[in-house]
């Protein structure tokens, strides 16, 4: 457990999720989550660790069940992932993990359950970065079964736009491009590979993104990094979930 980890990290919707556990377990919980988010972008396994150690004294939360889930998930550990998310979406009716879940499915050579998943009538209500997020997903599914026309259409959806870019836009085009390549549309394909860059160029992210500079001279001296400037918010379970 890192020093300057508080617990109070979490923001107040997590906070609140927390408040039927008793004040010892609160903040151990709490701690644990924050330390979760911390590690898994650098550290996915020992992320795991810090939210099964959650799982100890607050398993019947749906937040600690949705970090185990995405730490599991991050750590290759797909039927852990599968089972925590499950019991994540049952508990709180939230469908944002649709695409994790399905994800693993795919992990474990399930495509076609993980296409069944993306055809309920909870995935078909889904918009913006999750229904972008499954649309990639269920295009994976179908390119493994070797549908390419299934694939190309899965990924036609409202967000699925030139004229407007989103986070998830550049790997929405990617995967579109790929299907078309599929397909043998590969003068129609490379119109979207060109979209990729000005979507990363729009958004500045990929080749785009600032650098992150730093003065060698301080390295050693440099303090452990924080969960707001090494991953941000939304890799915090339990303040914007998130794949």
């Amino acid at each position: 457990m890192d020093e300057d980890v508080t617990g109070k990290e979490l923001d107040r919707d997590a906070a609140r999720q927390l408040g039927t556990l008793n004040d010892s377990n609160r903040k151990w919980v709490a701690k644990h989550l924050v330390m979760a988010g911390r590690l898994l972008d650098i550290d996915p396994a020992l992320a795991l660790e810090h939210a099964l150690a959650a799982s100890r004294r607050g398993g019947r939360l749906a937040i600690v069940r949705e970090a185990v889930g995405l730490a599991a998930y991050a750590a290759g550990d797909y039927a852990e992932a599968l089972r925590e998310l499950r019991t994540y979406r049952r508990i709180s009716g939230d469908q944002t993990h649709l695409s994790v879940i399905a994800d693993c499915l795919r992990a474990q050579e399930k495509p076609e359950k993980a296409i069944e998943l993306a055809q309920e009538p909870e995935a078909q209500q889904l918009k913006g970065a999750p229904r972008a997020e499954l649309a990639i997903v269920t295009a994976g599914a179908y390119q493994d079964l070797g549908n390419h026309a299934a694939a190309l259409t899965a990924l036609e959806i409202p967000e699925l736009d030139l004229k407007r870019a989103y986070s998830f836009s550049p790997r929405l085009y990617a995967a579109y491009a790929e299907a078309l390549e599929n397909l043998g549309r590969d003068e129609e394909a490379q119109k979207w590979h060109r979209h990729i860059g000005i979507a990363e160029k729009a958004l500045g992210t990929g080749i785009f993104e600032d650098p992150e500079i730093l003065d060698f001279d301080d390295a050693e001296e440099a303090p452990a990094p924080k969960v707001k400037d090494v991953l941000g918010d939304k890799h915090v379970p339990g303040q914007e979930g998130g794949r």
